[in-house]
């Protein structure tokens, strides 16, 4: 993938639930090695936009394009196998499960042992499944201080941050070539969202694509390429970090808002 190449290319985006329009004639394009940031009030329609992608949601209207494959009209595990890995602002693991195990399952679509290698004995399946135990080894080797020592145990046992850190390597077992995070840095202390900025840099240092929704407006002025901000289902600004802070449409719709409540 050339750098700078379209990996994700969104034209007239639309969703609409009954009388509401959560999403409104969105473009947006991604290219291959940045980190661009999605943010906007709670109700802008962020969310929506990555369950569009993701194909949890259809589109009333638009497409959505990765590497000028439309994904619109693909079921959600089409998708998954041609390149979108999520994370979601409900960490979604499983808790009875052990690290190792919920990461093995990121590797799903692109073998066929998954986590049927582990009961199995036939020379393919072995072989994938030897596969996938690599991957996961590559997975966690951004979070191998945090994680490594904890692969066995269930996921249940783990801080809040390191559950946030399970999902994300088994984002990453996938393979994708774009990955979606939301809210990466929810709920974390400060020092846990310095090494989450640092995590994410990394991933786009290895050479990730990522488009990421996040509220920590600190976090995402020091990470983003770009930034793109929503206001009830409509882009209102797109431009460099610091470029879009001091745009006025922004300051009021989202930066000021959140001054004003704080």
């Amino acid at each position: 993938m050339s750098a700078g190449a379209a990996v994700l290319e969104i034209r007239a985006l639309t969703r609409r639930f009954g009388g509401l329009t959560a999403v409104d004639g969105l473009d947006v394009t991604v290219n291959a090695g940045e980190i661009v940031s999605l943010v906007g009030p709670n109700g802008a329609g962020k969310t929506t936009v990555f369950n569009l992608i993701s194909g949890v949601l259809r589109p009333t209207a638009g497409s959505v394009r990765l590497l000028g494959r439309e994904l619109v009209g693909q079921p959600a595990h089409r998708i998954t196998h041609h390149g979108v890995a999520r994370t979601f602002q409900n960490i979604r693991v499983f808790p009875q499960l052990t690290v190792r195990e919920n990461i093995l399952l990121g590797t799903h679509h692109w073998t066929r042992s998954g986590m049927l290698g582990s009961v199995t004995f036939w020379p393919g399946t072995m072989r994938a499944e030897r596969k996938a135990q690599a991957e996961v080894q590559t997975a966690i080797e951004l979070f191998r201080e945090r994680l490594e020592a904890r692969l066995e145990d269930p996921a249940f046992t783990l801080s809040y941050a390191n559950r946030r850190r399970t999902e994300i390597a088994r984002a990453l077992a996938a393979r994708p070539k774009l990955l979606l995070l939301d809210e990466p840095a929810a709920g974390m202390n400060p020092y846990e969202r310095i090494e989450m900025a640092g995590l994410i840099r990394s991933m786009r240092d290895r050479g990730l694509t990522i488009f990421l929704i996040e509220h920590h407006m600190p976090l995402v002025m020091e990470i983003s390429d770009r930034v793109i901000v929503m206001d009830h289902g409509v882009k209102i600004a797109e431009g460099l970090p610091k470029e879009v802070h001091s745009n006025p449409r922004v300051v009021e719709a989202y930066l000021g808002r959140r001054a004003a409540t704080a």
